[in-house]
Parts: structure tokens; C-alpha cells; sequence
């Protein structure tokens, strides 16, 4: 049986290269990997593509990787409470693709079930279609949704065994469980680690399947 386990965050960013795009865990601060964010400031790393929940609020979270202006584009659905960010639009210095919650975390677990999209009605008849493909059924108009892959996803955990089997905590579970399969490498870091088979099997939301790294959260 493969161990997952690294030292730290920096192992388990090292592969991170300018211009990937990754997925960030998180709602507001629920659930939120503070240890990789930070990590991959060490990195020097730029150009990212972030998905996301929001764009950060302002402490230290994505509103870091702003400041760092390592960002090139963000995917997301709540933008709006990061100064960081909002300068560097209104500057033209980030692409922002804005997208409704729902359909975001649809997007992405087509991509994590190999679909190649879906037909949404969300957004039709306003500034959300632009650009994309419009198709009608049985009377009523869809929007074509595409899937969203990521090169990384960072979460953020409650307990991980050695295996990288991950349980959530309550609310902090969001939107992780869909971003663990779609990406090429995942790395999540977790309040505890215990041996392969300590985790009760019906507790388990991410199995290690889809996991690659895991660390304490803290340990850089």
C-alpha cells in the first residue's frame, strides 16, 4: 500500500509550475488550505489560474497570492470582498471569469465524471451567455457549460490516514470533495493523520484514490 504523507507544504507544492491552473478549497474561511496558500508564495511561481469560491476577503488566504500578483485569471463566484484583487481588475492586470456558484461546482464535477459539459438554464437571457454556446429543447433554451480541470487541487481536511483516505469538517467539507477529482495532482493538508484503516470506512468523503499528497496543516 502506497504512503501519501510528505514533510510539509513546500513537498507538496514542489511540482507547481508558472501558468498552472489550481483549484483552492474553501468557503470564505471554512475549510480553507492557509499552509499551501501560503506555500506557494515560496515558489515564485506566476501566471496562476485560480479556481475558487471567492477571490479572497482580505486576510491571509488568496488575497496573499493578489498581493504577490501571482495571479493571472480567476474562476470564481464571489469576487467582491477582495481589495486585492478588485485593483487589479479594475486595472486590467487579472482576468476575472465570473460564474454562478451552482453551476461552478457543476463544471467541475463534470470534469472530475469525464463528461464534456452540460446544458445549464442559468444565466440565459443575461450578460452569463456571452460567449457561449446557446442550444434549445423542447422550447426552452440551455446554456452549454464546459468542464473545469485543474493541474492542482489544494484542500484543506479533517483527518487523513497514510493511504490519503480525507473526512471533512462540517461546512469546511464545500466544495472540496467535487475539486479532488479534478485535478491531475491533489494535496490536501489535514488536522490529523492516522495509520491506513483507522478511518471509519463510512466517514470517508475523499478516498485516496484521488489523493497524492498529504501533510499536517502548518508544517511548511
Amino acid at each position: 500500500m502506497r504512503n501519501v504523507v510528505v514533510d510539509g507544504a513546500q513537498s507538496a507544492v514542489a511540482a507547481l509550475r508558472d501558468g498552472n491552473t489550481v483549484m483552492v478549497g474553501g468557503f470564505g474561511g471554512a475549510g480553507l488550505p492557509r499552509t499551501l496558500i501560503k506555500a506557494v508564495l515560496e515558489t515564485g511561481v506566476r501566471d496562476l489560474t485560480v479556481i475558487s469560491n471567492n477571490a479572497g476577503s482580505g486576510g491571509d488566504d488568496l488575497t496573499l497570492w493578489f498581493e504577490a500578483r501571482v495571479v493571472r485569471k480567476v474562476i470564481c463566484s464571489y469576487p467582491r470582498s477582495a481589495k486585492a484583487f478588485a485593483e487589479q481588475y479594475r486595472a486590467g492586470e487579472v482576468e476575472l471569469e465570473l460564474v454562478p456558484q451552482g453551476t461552478l461546482v457543476e463544471r467541475i464535477r463534470a470534469a472530475g465524471a469525464g463528461l464534456g459539459g452540460f446544458l445549464s438554464p442559468v444565466g440565459v437571457g443575461t450578460v452569463f451567455e456571452q460567449g457561449k454556446r446557446k442550444i434549445e429543447i423542447d422550447g426552452k433554451a440551455y446554456l452549454l457549460e464546459l468542464p473545469l480541470r485543474a493541474d492542482f487541487a489544494f484542500l484543506k481536511g479533517r483527518r487523513a490516514d497514510t493511504l490519503g483516505n480525507i473526512t471533512y469538517n462540517k461546512t469546511a467539507r464545500n466544495h472540496q470533495p467535487v475539486m479532488a477529482t479534478a485535478a491531475a495532482t491533489v494535496a490536501v493538508e489535514v488536522d490529523e493523520i492516522v495509520a491506513a484503516g483507522a478511518l471509519d470506512p463510512e466517514a470517508i468523503v475523499t478516498p485516496c484514490v484521488f489523493v497524492d499528497r498529504v501533510f499536517l496543516s502548518g508544517a511548511l
